[in-house]
């Protein structure tokens, strides 16, 4: 190889250590256009000792000064909303849907907050927060209400809505306690779930504000099983709120 051919390879290398020193990092969220151009999904960590991962759906109008965010069961994470087209519908809407990873679950690390009752409500509190959410109403299915609950208790004064869909931890709490909670309530369950739905909802039932929705033939995930009749039942609930 001739020394100017060596020179050449040198102030190539060169050019390209430049250009990789240049480049952008990973970022720490990323968005793309969903299927209708009026809807932008946003995926990304919450800041934090503890990071939660969430997906965000961007409406293009934005019409209802509501932010649903929507928990998940033990089987399931924050992708579940996504593939069943719940986080679209609510942006198409004009509502702004966030979608989270509990910790330990999806895309989330787990965390020692989340141990405690009132740990996982502050975690709660703080990814609401972070994530400037106003004006919530919080879905909770199944093993979610480990958190959506003690966050209730705590802090209902800051829900503007609250869709459990067979919670646990509801033997947590006593009918005084749910008595003192105003916030208006849409108890959600599957016809053919004959153990938890029906445990959830002898204490729900205390909630002062409250609708019941049975889903026929369907069990504990409901939503999965009728999608459509989960869908239409939240939507009306939503509308309807002040």
């Amino acid at each position: 190889m001739s020394r100017s051919q060596v020179a050449l390879l040198g102030l190539g290398l060169l050019l390209m250590l430049l250009l990789y020193m240049g480049l952008p990092g990973p970022p720490d969220q990323t968005s793309w256009l969903w299927r209708d151009p009026n809807v932008t999904i946003l995926a990304g960590f919450t800041p934090g000792n503890a990071p939660i991962f969430y997906r965000e759906v961007i409406p293009f109008h934005r019409v209802r000064r509501l932010d649903v965010v929507l928990l998940h069961g033990k089987a399931f994470n924050s992708y579940t909303w996504e593939q069943l087209g719940t986080l679209q519908l609510l942006a198409q809407r004009g509502y702004r849907a966030v979608a989270l990873d509990l910790p330990g679950f999806g895309n989330s690390a787990p965390s020692k907050e989340a141990g405690t009752e009132a740990g996982r409500a502050e975690l709660l509190e703080r990814v609401l927060q972070d994530l400037e959410v106003k004006n919530a109403v919080l879905v909770s299915p199944s093993l979610s209400g480990r958190y959506a609950l003690p966050f209730l208790m705590r802090g209902h004064h800051q829900l503007q809505g609250f869709v459990p869909i067979a919670p646990t931890s509801t033997q947590n709490y006593t009918q005084e306690q749910f008595w003192a909670v105003k916030t208006p309530t849409l108890i959600l369950y599957g016809e053919l779930d004959r153990i938890l739905a029906r445990e959830s909802l002898r204490q729900l039932r205390h909630l002062p504000n409250h609708s019941v929705v049975k889903l026929r033939d369907a069990g504990h995930a409901c939503y999965l099983h009728k999608p459509q009749d989960f869908h239409l039942a939240l939507l009306a609930f939503l509308d309807h709120l002040p």
